[in-house]
């Protein structure tokens, strides 16, 4: 399940007043970009049109001579490359911070060309350690562009401009969401429809954002959406009414765009996680100490999971690997939904 907060609703409601503002008073494209030029490090490896991915390295040929070291370089054209992601676009959404960076960190290790949007002004520390990796080590960039993905003609000129500098756009993951306990009987209206609005709506403008720009240069394409295993049950001890229904709106979503956009190659797929161990999630236990007692008895496999987890499954449903797969919910909760 995504990172439980209390705060972000607080806090996205303050937005909502400066998003009608910006709405009134937007920066120009040009002015957006420029603000957030200062986040993207030199370009390295330029995606490329119908270039296969890398041969094997030649350290493989000397290593498979020696049973003593390790000799499989995966994603070349000798090992898996359907995983790879080399010359790829790809955008994710909620990646200042999180599980959302921890996959982008994973689809820049694949070889993709890797954006992150998020509503913060500034990524988190440690994106700026991503992006210098990516620079550094694995000769591709990772970029940052502010957006809140309820700002549907900001988020659109995003889309298209990213569209435009590549002439391609190959993959979505949208991890952005919010979260917000309160029981039932207490919930505003105002409260619920800041929830939809954030987990369904926006998730569902961001794809159809995508998915244009897939559409209009007829490359087909792969879109993930973050959903939760609380879209498929109501979790015990956990009041989460709207949030566990706008994840459950998002595993439909997905099925639903997937049967659309299917006649233009494009894939849609949802991954369901389970309870996720994150900073906020920490401090979620200093609160309550009996969560970190009782939410690991509530899967097969007695443990909460770490976003590290998650990785394979953002590059397996963005690349080729899941190239026959769409309309699916992937449910990665350690069989918490099983019992």
């Amino acid at each position: 399940m995504a990172a439980l907060i209390r705060s972000g609703p607080a806090a996205l409601r303050a937005s909502s007043r400066t998003l009608a503002a910006t709405r009134v008073v937007s920066q120009s494209l040009v002015q957006t970009r420029l603000r957030h030029d200062v986040h993207n490090l030199p370009t390295r490896n330029v995606p490329v049109c119908n270039r296969g991915p890398p041969e094997a390295p030649k350290e493989e040929a000397v290593a498979l001579k020696d049973n003593r070291k390790i000799s499989a370089y995966l994603g070349t054209t000798k090992r898996l490359p359907e995983f790879s992601l080399h010359d790829k676009v790809v955008l994710v959404t909620g990646a200042a911070r999180g599980l959302g960076l921890v996959q982008a960190e994973a689809l820049l290790e694949a070889g993709a060309t890797v954006y992150a949007l998020d509503r913060l002004p500034e990524p988190s520390p440690d994106f700026y350690r991503v992006q210098r990796r990516a620079a550094e080590e694995l000769g591709n960039t990772l970029h940052y562009r502010q957006i809140d993905v309820r700002d549907v003609s900001g988020l659109n000129d995003i889309v298209r401009a990213i569209s435009d500098e590549y002439g391609r756009l190959d993959g979505l993951i949208a991890a952005a969401g919010i979260q917000q306990e309160t029981p039932a009987l207490e919930y505003t209206a105002e409260d619920a429809n800041l929830m939809f609005e954030v987990n369904c709506t926006g998730v569902f403008m961001t794809a159809q954002a995508v998915a244009k720009e897939m559409i209009r240069w007829g490359n087909g394409g792969s879109i993930a959406m973050i959903a939760s295993m609380s879209g498929t049950v109501a979790n015990r001890g956990l009041i989460c009414p709207a949030y566990n229904a706008s994840k459950a709106g998002v595993i439909q979503l997905g099925r639903n765009l997937a049967a659309e956009w299917g006649q233009f190659g494009i894939r849609v797929n949802t991954i369901s996680p389970g309870y996720i161990v994150t900073q906020m999630v920490e401090a979620l236990f200093e609160q309550f100490p009996e969560r970190r007692r009782d939410w690991p008895t509530q899967n097969m496999l007695g443990k909460l999971s770490l976003p590290q987890e998650y990785r394979g499954a953002a590059v397996f449903l963005i690349s080729d690997a899941s190239s026959f797969m769409t309309g699916s919910d992937l449910r990665i909760d350690g069989g918490h939904c099983a019992w």
